[in-house]
């Protein structure tokens, strides 16, 4: 039998080792279409490991952004809930009044400048309706600047300040300049800062409003 096996082998060699180079041909084919994608699934995961550690990369650090942008302020007066309040840096009075739930009902609603932008540590002082008070401005970067170098200088004197000086300080209008000098007139000055609340007019509140701003050196 393997006589008969040797003969046709014989006699049919071309095909026979024609049949054997192409089934090698097409094995190899197939191998090197496999390789790739072999290559890149022998540690799966990996790409798409490399792709989210680089977007980590290129994210800005939140809480860095956070500390930057927000500013704490004071909102004191007639509004609904009084107390200290955190915003975004590029908030204005009005933020800071309705994070506060908004004017009471006593409120003088024009005491304020709602369009105001707002400072780190600024106050906020709301006046209540028949409280003779000017327009608050709340200082700016570069006037608290002025005033942390400046010292005591840019403070209004209550014993030698005229009526004019007196205007200028921040709740302090015509009315209430001229009750001070008054006042100052028929007790011979003052003895002490606290002495504005027996001016007609200067409650608890207003006086730690302006109390900044005023001196008795």
């Amino acid at each position: 039998m393997f006589e008969d096996y040797l003969e046709v082998f014989k006699k049919n060699k071309l095909t026979i080792a024609g049949l054997c180079i192409l089934v090698l041909a097409v094995g190899a084919f197939f191998v090197l279409q496999k390789a790739p994608e072999e290559t890149s699934s022998d540690f799966p995961g990996l790409e798409k490991l490399e792709v989210v550690e680089e977007s980590q990369e290129k994210l800005p650090s939140q809480d860095s952004d956070q500390e930057i942008s927000d500013i704490l302020v004071d909102v004191k007066g007639a509004v609904k809930k009084e107390g200290l309040y955190q915003l975004s840096k590029t908030a204005r009075v009005h933020d800071a009044i309705q994070a506060a739930g908004g004017f009471s009902e006593q409120a003088d609603k024009k005491s304020v400048n709602l369009a105001q932008k707002l400072t780190d540590e600024a106050v906020i002082y709301v006046a209540g309706q028949g409280e003779e008070i000017s327009v608050i401005q709340l200082p700016t970067a570069s006037s608290d600047q002025s005033a942390s170098t400046g010292g005591d200088s840019t403070k209004v004197n209550l014993n030698t300040a005229s009526q004019a000086e007196l205007t200028t300080i921040s709740g302090i209008g015509e009315k209430r300049a001229q009750d001070i000098i008054a006042y100052r007139d028929s007790n011979g000055g003052f003895n002490s800062v606290d002495d504005l609340k027996n001016v007609s007019g200067i409650g608890g509140k207003t006086l730690e409003n302006i109390r900044p701003y005023v001196t008795l050196d």
